[in-house]
């Protein structure tokens, strides 16, 4: 499926991710550290570009932003051209540094803008950088100490004060709103519908996707937005009502294998033994109960839902008849 074209105006709410090309580290030290920072600061200042939350970690990067006037590609391009330059110069190698295209997700403000600051500042504590919420609080490369007024981590290019007016009226009571909310949203795990768009990531997975349905509930979607569906309607426009539900088949995939390992969980079954192929009576209900929501209604090939059960594709076809 052909990727859409960004979706971006002045104002528009973004979170931004790039990555290295093939996995390739995007930073070796902290002096390329310190040269992507000020880069994207320098970018903002001259795209008026407004940087609400960060993180730079070994392979990727994430930002939370507001586009300027320039635009989201202007400031992306200022960033990441003249610091793959840079980087290749001072490290002797050739050939493209970050993936050609980044990944950009044009998001509601309420309620995802404080649940995106947080997710994106907790980022390095989820892959063991740091090792705890205080040592988070001195890291140098998340935006999170900046938020919690730790001096190291301040750069002047991050609105951390509209950060803290979501969080309280005076600065002592909103940083520590913002660190109890960031203790919460810790225990919630990695949160995969807050890094893509689309109808099943917006309306908290597959699950309530079929309730909407069974209960006659439409909602118009895209892979590129997080948000609502009156939210994607408004910012789409007359775009057809087709493109505005599909959903990307990556996307299909992962959720098909999150709504199996919730069915697994509740019934405390193991995802490993179904796949394996257990012919348990109770796997075999699950795959039963599956196979026809993957395919006739998440739009999954008999293939894939065949790899994900734990059968044949023979097998996948004769459950959907039934």
């Amino acid at each position: 499926m052909p990727r859409g074209a960004r979706l971006d105006e002045p104002g528009s709410l973004h979170h931004v991710m790039v990555r290295g090309v093939e996995g390739t580290n995007i930073v070796l030290d902290d002096e390329d550290r310190r040269d992507f920072l000020n880069r994207t600061g320098k970018a903002a200042e001259k795209t008026g570009t407004v940087i609400y939350a960060w993180a730079l970690m070994s392979n990727h990067a994430h930002l939370l932003l507001r586009s300027g006037s320039a635009g989201l590609p202007a400031f992306m391009r200022k960033v990441l051209t003249g610091y793959s330059v840079s980087f290749n110069k001072r490290h002797h190698r050739t050939g493209h540094l970050f993936q050609n295209r980044y990944k950009s997700i044009l998001c509601e403000e309420e309620p995802y803008f404080v649940k995106l600051v947080s997710y994106i500042h907790l980022n390095p504590l989820r892959a063991g950088l740091v090792t705890s919420l205080e040592e988070l609080e001195r890291y140098a490369w998340s935006g999170h100490a900046a938020v919690m007024g730790r001096g190291r981590g301040v750069h002047v290019w991050q609105d951390t004060e509209y950060v803290l007016q979501q969080f309280g009226r005076t600065i002592g009571s909103a940083r520590k709103a913002y660190g109890e909310f960031v203790r919460d949203q810790l225990q919630l795990g990695r949160q995969p519908e807050l890094t893509g768009g689309g109808l099943v990531r917006s309306a908290g997975g597959w699950s309530e996707v079929l309730s909407m349905r069974k209960r006659g509930e439409r909602q118009f979607s895209d892979e590129r937005i997080l948000g609502s569906g009156a939210f994607v309607e408004e910012v789409l426009g007359d775009v057809g009502d087709a493109q505005k539900e599909m959903v990307p088949m990556p996307l299909r995939r992962a959720d098909a294998h999150e709504l199996l390992e919730k069915e697994c969980t509740e019934k405390g079954l193991s995802v490993e033994a179904l796949q394996a192929g257990s012919r348990d009576r109770v796997y075999s209900s699950i795959r039963r109960e599956l196979a026809g929501k993957f395919v006739l209604e998440m739009g999954l090939s008999h293939a894939d839902a065949a790899r994900l059960l734990g059968i044949s594709r023979a097998g996948v076809s004769m459950l959907v008849r039934r």
